[in-house]
């Protein structure tokens, strides 16, 4: 009987937050985008984030130990979602919505959420949250492997993550380029700091 009030019981209500990133019309947002810190950073990851110079940081979820975040935010504003390892995180919101742009218009919305892609496909739910929101573009995290495609007629990037190596998977973060008329994605190595591109 107590199982089957456990599966009665409903899901618990996901903590969304909506910001702005503001950018002046005909300049370029730099966004670096780490997700799966899992308390851990690589040791490089700072001063390689700080490099890129961007304009915000996004942490795609499984934060870890909060003081990640705090490291992260000396750098440039910071954004996080939870993640499911960040179960005492109760403050950081479970979805982020973006919207990026002047006072004007908007450029473009984001989406960020911990969990959006089974392989390379986005999860229903999450194109679901997307439309309602309005943005054309997932961040997400949780698989730890670096990914970037289109599905459901949405934009997804996935950073890979900076924390403890799994398997054979790099330590790597994003950086996402939103111009006037353009966006572009790329993964940075955090051990070399170059562009890293899957083996062929």
């Amino acid at each position: 009987m107590a199982a089957r009030a456990a599966r009665l019981r409903p899901a618990p209500s996901l903590r969304h937050e909506r910001a702005r990133l503001h950018v002046t019309s005909g300049d370029t947002l730099r966004l670096a985008v780490v997700a799966d810190t899992h308390s851990r950073p690589h040791p490089a990851a700072a001063e390689r984030i700080a490099a890129c110079k961007p304009d915000a940081i996004l942490h795609g979820g499984d934060i870890g130990d909060l003081a990640v975040l705090e490291a992260l935010a000396k750098i440039a504003p910071l954004h996080a979602v939870r993640g499911n390892i960040d179960d005492r995180a109760s403050a950081i919101p479970d979805l982020v919505t973006l919207a990026v742009g002047d006072l004007g218009a908007t450029r473009t919305t984001i989406l960020m959420m911990h969990i959006a892609v089974i392989g390379p496909r986005i999860r229903a739910d999450a194109a679901r949250i997307a439309r309602a929101e309005g943005a054309s573009l997932i961040v997400c995290g949780h698989s730890h492997v670096p990914f970037m495609g289109r599905d459901r007629g949405l934009s997804v990037f996935n950073p890979g993550s900076i924390g403890p190596r799994r398997f054979a998977l790099p330590i790597v973060f994003g950086m996402i380029e939103l111009g006037p008329t353009s966006m572009s994605m790329r993964h940075v190595d955090c051990e070399t700091g170059e562009t890293w591109i899957p083996p062929s």
